[in-house]
């Protein structure tokens, strides 16, 4: 589903060349459960945001499904982002002025296409799985942190992506809400067969895993 090859991500800087990462070569198939691991500057965060086609490497061939992101568009390549990955962040990343329910429902927004469902049915089913249709009404900085990373996901899967990119889910919870957080990715990755990518430092995350893929300046381990 994903595939790296001789992936390098280079950045002038005053006092020269920074390479964050060098000669990638990496494949990722559908329904993997993985995670990036690797201490902090080792490139993991380029490697997402590659991934996620947030970022361009600066040399090397990024496919995905077997397109080459470099013969797309930028709006092409918006589109294909929009439909394949959905994002679940350490900070969660909502937005306070919204209620939980119009978090959920942001990724409709920007939609280019018609969508296969009704937005509002589909969110709050989501919040329903997700045990917290009770907080739909709500805003992000009144229910837990716990609670705003199930939003988060729910966000992350509105428009029914093949992959979660996750950076450090677990980070901003204690270790028992975590642990529900990885329960529920690997449920997502299980019963929906949604690919999963955890980036993180933490081996006990790392662990609960089906692979691992360790970073170390910039290059695979």
């Amino acid at each position: 589903m994903i595939e790296l090859t001789r992936v390098s991500k280079g950045y002038a800087l005053e006092f020269g060349a920074f390479h964050a990462l060098t000669n990638i070569n990496l494949h990722i198939k559908q329904g993997e459960f993985t995670a990036i691991v690797g201490p902090s500057g080792s490139g993991k965060s380029t490697l997402m945001h590659i991934i996620g086609l947030l970022d361009k490497p600066t040399s090397g061939m990024v496919s995905i499904n077997g397109n080459d992101i470099a013969t797309l568009s930028d709006d092409a390549v918006s589109k294909l982002r929009s439909q394949f990955v959905g994002f679940v962040f350490q900070q969660f990343n909502l937005i306070n002025k919204l209620t939980v329910l119009e978090n959920v429902l942001l990724p409709t927004m920007y939609a280019r296409h018609a969508l296969p469902f009704v937005p509002v049915d589909r969110a709050m089913m989501l919040l329903s799985r997700f045990g917290i249709q009770t907080k739909t009404h709500s805003y992000p900085n009144k229910i837990s942190g716990g609670e705003q990373q199930r939003v988060a996901i729910a966000r992350a899967i509105m428009m029914s992506p093949q992959l979660i990119l996750a950076d450090e889910p677990t980070g901003n919870l204690d270790s028992k809400t975590g642990r529900e957080i990885l329960r529920l990715l690997t449920q997502l990755n299980k019963e929906d067969g949604i690919t999963v990518i955890i980036v993180t430092h933490d081996p006990s995350v790392a662990a609960r895993t089906k692979r691992k893929i360790t970073l170390k300046d910039g290059k695979i381990v």
